[in-house]
């Protein structure tokens, strides 16, 4: 069965692609503005090119090496792979000349399908909190992804964004979205369930986060949004997530390759994260001072108790932001017991919100361990700082998530 073609737009560091590629889909172009998640993005469609050429040892001693640059390991895959990531902001300006590499990527081929979601920001509700987003350019990126259906005329799109695109601006930014799409010979639809938004928890990731999918089709296809099967989950984060990972402490762990300290578990290989590899990379703590680490401790005895900590309510000494009013659940701990709360991109700022539930091991999670709640790989390569490499996966869509999701497309088409 051939292949079916895809270009992956405001790419982040792949977890969308990620689950297309797993599903049999070939991508023709990532594109994507930030250049650490386009990096990622780089050494991963390295890594693809590898293994379906019998040469995945090349990227496990990429892993395994302390010194060989990320640049030296991207020169041992022809460059057309490589080049496939197109580092870019997509705007007026930049339009045509993306078009221009991905036409001479496409040859004669065709595009089936495209992936992607504007950056959500000024659809999220914590923006729009912050200040008036009305004027935000980021509001009106879906009219560049209109551009590319009109360009490209695939079969379907997958439209991914955060739930607060389903209230913004009282449903109009939403209502553009669907007009535009449908003035290009689209028809969409949103989940059939009364929410409107998919929960990656359904699709066996250890993590409650809702996420709006919009599918569309060339109307004459006369298609309706996928039926998904959704699975009750009954693994848990320490048992079943994190319990071949070494125990460590605030400060501590490293970005280099280290042996599991525990045999996999069912749920890890289910999920496919642990993956054929017998070490893990990126296993590293941020560091805290003592007052945060005194919080954490407070934090997990209140959590064992089945209380989650309010801030204002921490002992005078301990309490170093003047607003104690709102944001009182700065400090959280993630539920070992069950599945974790959602994993943002402020998890790149501190780790305050994503403690870890061992109250010996003192610490927010490793970046290792964010992107297994994640349900990223473990054979999964964050490119830049420890900083970028949490920012990149809390952008991210979640591979298993994404893997269910191209499965009932690659059906439909």
């Amino acid at each position: 069965m051939k292949k079916l073609n895809y270009i992956d737009l405001f790419a982040g560091a792949g977890g969308l692609s990620e689950g297309f590629v797993r599903a049999g889909f070939n991508p023709i172009a990532h594109v994507e503005m930030n250049k650490d998640a386009c990096d990622t993005l780089k050494t991963r469609v390295a890594y693809h090119w590898l293994n379906e050429n019998g040469k995945k040892e090349v990227y496990t001693n990429y892993l395994k090496s302390e010194n060989k640059t990320k640049e030296e390991f991207w020169n041992e895959v022809p460059k057309e792979i490589i080049s496939s990531v197109i580092n870019t902001e997509i705007s007026k300006e930049t339009l045509s000349e993306i078009f221009k590499i991905i036409d001479s990527k496409l040859g004669k081929k065709k595009i089936d399908l495209i992936v992607g979601g504007p950056p959500c920001q000024a659809y999220s509700v914590a923006g729009r909190a912050r200040k008036d987003m009305s004027n935000d350019p980021r509001n009106t990126l879906y009219l560049y992804y209109v551009e590319f259906l009109k360009k490209y005329q695939p079969n379907m799109f997958v439209f991914e964004n955060v739930p607060g695109i389903l209230s913004a601006k009282n449903g109009e930014y939403l209502e553009k979205i669907f007009e535009s799409v449908r003035e290009a010979g689209y028809e969409l639809s949103l989940p059939n369930n009364k929410n409107r938004f998919l929960n990656a928890k359904d699709f066996g990731v250890l993590q409650d986060r809702k996420r709006v999918i919009i599918v569309g089709w060339k109307k004459e296809l006369g298609l309706s949004y996928p039926n998904f099967e959704t699975k009750e989950n009954n693994f848990k984060i320490l048992k079943d997530l994190f319990s071949d990972l070494k125990p460590l402490q605030n400060g501590k762990g490293t970005l280099n390759a280290v042996n599991y300290a525990k045999p996999t578990t069912e749920y890890l290989e289910q999920a496919k994260i642990r993956n054929g590899l017998d070490f893990v990379t990126q296993h590293i703590a941020r560091p805290n001072n003592e007052n945060d680490l005194e919080i954490y401790r407070i934090a997990v005895d209140e959590w064992n108790n089945g209380k989650r900590l309010n801030y204002a309510h921490l002992p005078e000494r301990l309490i170093k932001h003047s607003n104690t009013k709102s944001f009182t659940n700065r400090f959280q701990v993630v539920n070992g017991q069950g599945i974790s709360h959602t994993v943002v991109a402020h998890i790149a700022m501190d780790g305050h919100y994503y403690i870890h539930p061992d109250k010996k091991q003192n610490r927010s999670i490793s970046v290792r361990e964010a992107a297994r709640i994640q349900s990223f790989p473990d054979d999964y390569f964050f490119e830049g700082s420890r900083t970028a490499a949490f920012k990149q996966i809390g952008n991210a869509v979640p591979p298993l998530m994404a893997e269910k999701i191209a499965e009932k497309i690659k059906e439909m088409i």
